[in-house]
């Protein structure tokens, strides 16, 4: 991985958590800055790997941070947080 695709990653991952933090809290921060950027990430890869299988392709690749990236991103989060939601409302009560 070289660092440009590290840095792009990290604005994706920023970016989608951001925008995912404010949809589901309904508050500007979201989850603060730090959680905003992980749940991002996991769901860039999350978005990411799902567009790959589906075979889903918006045709917006061309530019370095791509609105289809930011999108896929944006998808995984609420898939990430959704799958989170679930495994703690089916953990036992301690």
């Amino acid at each position: 991985m070289t660092l440009s695709t590290l840095i792009t990653w990290l604005i994706v991952g920023a970016l989608a958590g951001a925008l995912t933090g404010m949809v589901v809290k309904q508050k500007r921060r979201g989850y603060g800055p730090l959680a905003n950027l992980g749940i991002g990430l996991v769901g860039a890869l999350i978005g990411g790997g799902l567009f790959e299988v589906l075979g889903i392709d918006l045709g917006l690749g061309n530019i370095s941070v791509s609105a289809q990236d930011l999108l896929a991103a944006f998808i995984g989060s609420l898939l990430f947080l959704a799958a989170l939601r679930l495994y703690r409302s089916r953990r036992p009560s301690a």
